[in-house]
């Protein structure tokens, strides 16, 4: 898989933020990115960090940049971000107002490879349906969308694919009650020409990339592990393959799911 992307500039530049509304347990925040590239790939992310402030809370530990996926990249510039605040970090971010700054490197790494539409099957799960998002905006209407989240609150980011997605929860509070791989499980066994993407936490992506070995389907992860640096200096994103170890900031983060003895990436954060 030689992958899709675009070259990032050179360096960190400033993004304005120009939204931050809540998607349930979520936040969508849109930046105005002027000076970087129009055509980020689906798959691809960026390294975040706040510009206006430094420091995370009580004795301002430093902070450091994180990765996100785009959700979303719009003509004028505008990027938007999905995330979900579960440490001083993102907290930081997620609590960004419009006029503030946000500092960011990218787009970085290799995207999804998309194929034809009707056989497209893209599988998220919670802040995994990031990167789907745009997939999904480039592929069209005709790329069938199954997203899993916990329960609820998570759920309303099923929204911003508008009608498109069959939806699980854990909780059985919305949709299907269970695991978005039994509902990736029952569209395989229908049979026909399929190609999966997915991007969600490890143990998901395992099942996927299980349950697609099995029946010999196409599919592509959006994996993720520790990244401190983004363009491969740091090795913290290290991973094995069947082929040798890779980076994947730069290797990656989409890998084809061929590649893979399994998906459960030590260090990944979920």
């Amino acid at each position: 898989m030689n992958g899709q992307r675009t070259q990032a500039p050179f360096g960190r530049r400033s993004a304005k933020v120009t939204a931050n509304e809540a998607v349930g347990a979520y936040r969508l925040i849109s930046v105005l990115d002027s000076d970087g590239p129009g055509d980020p790939r689906p798959g691809q992310f960026y390294m975040l960090s706040a510009v206006q402030r430094w420091g995370g809370g009580p004795g301002e530990r430093p902070y450091l940049p994180r990765a996100f996926s785009h959700a979303r990249a719009r003509e004028d510039g505008t990027l938007q971000f999905f995330l979900e605040a579960i440490g001083p970090d993102t907290a930081r971010l997620a609590e960004l107002e419009p006029g503030e700054g946000v500092g960011l490197v990218g787009p970085l790494g290799v995207g999804f490879e998309p194929g034809p539409a009707e056989e497209a099957l893209l599988v998220g799960g919670g802040i995994g349906a990031a990167p789907l998002l745009c997939l999904r905006d480039e592929l069209g209407p005709d790329a069938r969308v199954l997203l899993g989240f916990r329960g609820a609150s998570h759920a309303e980011g099923a929204r911003l694919f508008g009608d498109a997605a069959r939806v699980a929860t854990d909780d059985g509070s919305v949709g299907h009650h269970g695991f978005v791989t039994e509902l990736l499980r029952e569209q395989l066994d229908h049979g026909g020409d399929v190609t999966v993407y997915a991007c969600g936490p490890p143990p998901m992506l395992e099942a996927v990339r299980a349950l697609c070995a099995e029946r010999d389907v196409p599919v592509q992860l959006a994996l993720e592990s520790g990244m401190a640096c983004g363009y491969g200096a740091c090795f913290g994103c290290v991973v094995p393959t069947r082929n040798g170890y890779v980076r994947l900031c730069v290797d990656g983060p989409v890998l084809a799911g061929e590649e893979l003895d399994s998906a459960l990436v030590a260090g990944a954060p979920h």
